[in-house]
């Protein structure tokens, strides 16, 4: 979403991705009209800060050879739903950030922003066209730039999570119909809806896999209803807004076992629901681990990062 400078690498994307108090590592290739192949997937407790993690990732896995991205954490940006300014392509960033003036708390004047638009219906009148915003400090980049920078690992594109996961989703989806997709990794709840490829909505929802896991059964109760309702309101305005999408499939990807979960979505929702497998999606021939679905969940966003397109 935010990319930088580019040189020539190896094929594919390397994404770098902070998770907790450990780095993930996923080298994702996806060579047009075939199915992505996940090449590596690792994981590094972090035990003297990043800065010496990313240094000594960079010689044990050669990270120079790569291109590379990473995504910035939840509180380092801001993805707001906007107007799509009706400028010229090359006006738009410029247009975009005097509207975003008011509804940030810090200055737009050098923040880094990306742009997304929000396709409406072939021969749709007279309705508005959307985009996403994809609004960061340019202190925050700059910091992260740095970081990459003084470990000499090649930084060539920045993202963030709702795309990562957009880019997962589209793997699950089918033809002329949207999908959404659960992710309930990090701590946290990502609700995203998309449709031929391009992300229609996102939301956050505070009801954490880990939460729920460790609950006693009451407590574990709770939290599946408030996920539930949280669900259902998010579905249904979404049917109102895009009412030319049929929304057909709810995947899950859910770090934690939660007992019961599938079983209870699939009772109060619409929607079939589905956990997430994503061998039925990639390959990964050396990574047997991935045929665990914790693990698959545990890295959605590392796999997600580094599912851009060969030319993005």
């Amino acid at each position: 979403m935010l990319p930088l400078l580019r040189g020539k690498k190896a094929k594919g994307w390397m994404a770098v991705v902070r998770s907790g108090e450990r780095i993930d590592l996923a080298h994702v290739i996806r060579p047009a009209g075939e199915r992505p192949e996940i090449r590596l997937l690792d994981s590094f407790a972090l035990e003297k800060g990043e800065a010496d993690a990313l240094e000594q990732l960079r010689a044990v896995r050669g990270l120079r050879a790569f291109r590379c991205t990473t995504l910035l954490a939840e509180g380092d940006y801001r993805l707001l739903q906007i107007d799509a300014p009706a400028v010229p392509a090359e006006e738009k960033v410029q247009a975009a950030r005097w509207r975003l003036k008011d509804m940030v708390d810090f200055p737009v004047e050098n923040a880094a922003i990306g742009l997304l638009d929000i396709p409406l219906k072939e021969g749709s009148v007279g309705r508005q066209p959307t985009a996403f915003a994809v609004i960061a400090p340019a202190r925050t980049v700059g910091e992260r730039m740095r970081l990459f920078d003084g470990a000499k690992v090649p930084l060539e594109a920045i993202d963030v999570p709702e795309l990562a996961q957009r880019n997962v989703a589209a793997l699950f989806e089918e033809p002329n119909r949207g999908l959404a997709f659960l992710g309930l990794v990090n701590g946290d709840g990502l609700l995203t809806i998309t449709y031929g490829g391009e992300l229609y909505a996102a939301r956050r929802i505070d009801v954490s896999a880990k939460a729920m896991a460790e609950a006693d059964p009451e407590r574990r109760q709770m939290l599946v209803e408030r996920l539930v309702l949280e669900l259902q309101r998010t579905l249904d305005t979404f049917d109102r807004q895009f009412n030319f999408i049929s929304v057909v499939r709810l995947v899950v990807a859910c770090e934690h076992p939660v007992e019961g979960l599938l079983a209870a979505l699939t009772e109060n929702l619409y929607v079939p629901v589905q956990a997430m497998d994503l061998s039925s999606v990639a390959d990964f021939p050396a990574l047997p681990e991935l045929r665990n679905p914790d693990r698959q969940a545990q890295c959605l966003r590392s796999i997600g990062a580094a599912l851009r397109e060969e030319g993005a």
